[in-house]
């Protein structure tokens, strides 16, 4: 996906906050690691998610949907943002549009997406209710890559969280919160490295030199601050 000693540059596409955003930025600056952020779009001008590029030195802009006729207009719109930033992969973090074929084509096996439950668990919104009303032990999240269903492109990495007694849906979206911003960068590391791609509708992994507790962090990472690399999750402790 790049050459050799380039990092790869990420788009990240947001609506709100921008928590996941922060945690990809926060990876991007380490030494080594192997993805850039280089653009972030949002489709709402007060997005706080902008105001976190920009005190990343990161380009940040607007895309507003109402400025075209229809959603493959604006997912155009959104690809011809992206391309004239050279960009090499998509992260949607909190994005709250449903894309279309015109930009699921565009960036097919190159759009990353995180999602709040156990895929193909509770897709949609609302997954953390969805999960207390169907009395869900264990919760989590889920990054895959963007296809044209809703939630449904292929599993990279997952993060696995208790559901605990009394857990309303605030406590439960917190805790799954803190597992997001672990198991996006990792994720995001892995495609950035070649380790992970999708291929034939399914995620190929490469974990050639990573022992088999490292692989098992793709499914429970420790809620630590992310590894610099696959050998360091091997001698995290689950």
């Amino acid at each position: 996906m790049t050459r050799p000693g380039d990092r790869l540059r990420v788009g990240v596409l947001v609506s709100g906050r921008g928590s996941n955003l922060q945690a990809l930025l926060d990876a991007s600056s380490r030494p080594g690691y192997p993805a850039e952020i280089v653009v972030v779009i949002s489709d709402r001008e007060r997005a706080a998610a902008l105001d976190r590029a920009r005190t990343a030195g990161v380009e940040a802009l607007v895309v507003n949907p109402k400025d075209f006729a229809d959603r493959e207009a604006f997912d155009l719109a959104l690809v011809s943002e992206l391309n004239a930033r050279r960009v090499g992969l998509v992260c949607t973090a909190g994005f709250m549009r449903i894309l279309s074929a015109a930009f699921t084509n565009a960036f097919a096996g190159r759009a990353m997406n995180i999602h709040p439950s156990l895929l193909p668990a509770f897709p949609g919104l609302h997954a953390q209710r969805q999960a207390l009303e169907h009395g869900a032990r264990v919760s989590g999240c889920t990054v895959h890559f963007v296809d044209s269903g809703l939630d449904s492109g292929p599993i990279i990495a997952q993060a696995a969280v208790p559901v605990l007694a009394g857990d309303g849906v605030e406590a439960l979206a917190a805790r799954v919160l803190k597992a997001e911003h672990q198991v996006y960068p990792l994720a995001l590391r892995l495609v950035a490295e070649g380790r992970a791609r999708m291929e034939n509708g399914r995620t190929v992994l490469n974990l050639a030199g990573a022992s088999e507790r490292a692989s098992s962090a793709l499914v429970a990472p420790d809620l630590r601050p992310l590894a610099e690399n696959l050998e360091d999750l091997a001698r995290f402790t689950p």
